[in-house]
């Protein structure tokens, strides 16, 4: 099993970084194999609504959306993790996330998601639940911890100060790894996957 570390910072190495792999030392004390996947701080196209994916299911931009949709389908866990702006993920993860989950949602459903943030002081739950909703319309169970997901400082060396957020970034690699064995336990006794009804509407009809 393997679980897919996603870091939407603009920094490659900075406290988002630090908060993952305290995740990942958790998920590989228990067995778990992991994987850190870098989106890197060049430009990103937006979502245009062209509807090209419906047809070749990919995203019209050949870039990190795709490379993360494809990648998604050999890991059976994910961890996203951003730094805190404005009281929100970084825009440069939403938008990966908006294409590669709106072209390529299959790749991620049923396998469980956990959302990690990284701020100097405040907005870290809000961005927690902007991040949580990708999982929640996805049928992606949701990994918690023992407090919200979140680690403080300004800098990596700061967050090594924060023993209560690395202790939480801990248990979520702890409960990931726990949800992980309960899938494979049911997939070896048997149990399915529901087929789920599939209708779309608006508000008007």
């Amino acid at each position: 099993m393997k679980v897919l570390l996603v870091n939407g910072s603009s920094r490659e190495h900075g406290c988002t970084d630090r908060a993952l792999r305290e995740v990942a030392a958790a998920l590989n004390e228990e067995g778990i194999d992991t994987e850190f996947f870098f989106i890197g701080n060049a430009p990103i196209p937006d979502c245009t609504a062209c509807g090209s994916c419906r047809k070749t299911g990919k995203c019209v931009f050949g870039d990190v959306a795709n490379r993360l949709a494809e990648k998604a389908l050999e890991c059976d866990g994910f961890v996203f993790g951003s730094p805190v702006y404005y009281a929100h993920p970084s825009a440069r993860l939403l938008t990966v996330l908006d294409r590669a989950f709106y072209s390529c949602g299959r790749n991620f459903a049923f396998k469980p998601g956990a959302a990690v943030v990284s701020a100097r002081r405040s907005g870290t739950t809000a961005s927690v639940e902007v991040i949580n909703k990708y999982f929640g319309i996805t049928s992606m169970p949701i990994v918690s911890s023992t407090y919200w997901n979140a680690v403080h400082g300004n800098t990596p060396d700061e967050v090594e100060q924060d023993k209560e957020g690395l202790m939480t970034m801990t248990n979520i690699g702890k409960n990931m790894a726990w949800v992980l064995r309960c899938i494979e336990s049911g997939k070896k006794a048997g149990i399915e996957r529901p087929e789920l009804q599939r209708e779309r509407t608006n508000f008007i009809k």
